[in-house]
């Protein structure tokens, strides 16, 4: 049996070199590669190394492994992403709660993480909802109209 190590290898360079857009395909491609593997193992595997789907456009997607280093540009990503993906902020006390499409919070979590915000203490992510907990209630009303102006900045930009 081989090791999660070399599986994590295997993913990132089947990404990095293919248009993976499901975690099946993404299961197919390890089997061929003699992983034994189930979806479940899979979906464990994207969120460990916290790979991204971004959009390809056309309603197509592809896991991409996370690369960008400049704060820029991470948040240049992020404001991208809030146009194209995410459908409401809202807040409760130190924390808001993020909807996106189905299948988009954990890229855009990390993006949050990305930015190293010291009122972020942290973000959790589903399919289609982000919770981000806020050091204050106050960094969290700063947060919640930020990420409203990105909301409706992305939007009229499509």
């Amino acid at each position: 049996m081989r090791s999660k190590a070399e599986r994590h290898r295997a993913i990132q360079e089947i990404v990095s070199r293919e248009e993976i857009g499901t975690q099946k395909e993404l299961v197919e491609r390890l089997r061929q590669l003699g992983f034994e593997v189930t979806q479940a193992t899979v979906s464990r595997d994207i969120a460990e190394l916290r790979l991204a789907r971004v959009s390809l456009g056309k309603g197509r997607h592809k896991y991409a492994l996370p690369s960008m280093e400049l704060p820029e540009d991470v948040y240049e990503e992020l404001k991208r992403q809030f146009g194209l993906f995410v459908k409401d902020v809202d807040r409760g006390g130190n924390i808001l709660v993020v909807k996106t499409a189905e299948g988009h919070a954990s890229g855009i979590a990390l993006l949050m993480d990305r930015l190293k915000r010291d009122e972020i203490v942290g973000t959790l992510a589903g399919e289609d909802t982000i919770l981000v907990v806020a050091r204050t209630e106050e960094g969290a009303r700063a947060l919640e109209e930020e990420f409203g102006e990105l909301l409706v900045a992305g939007k009229m930009r499509l």
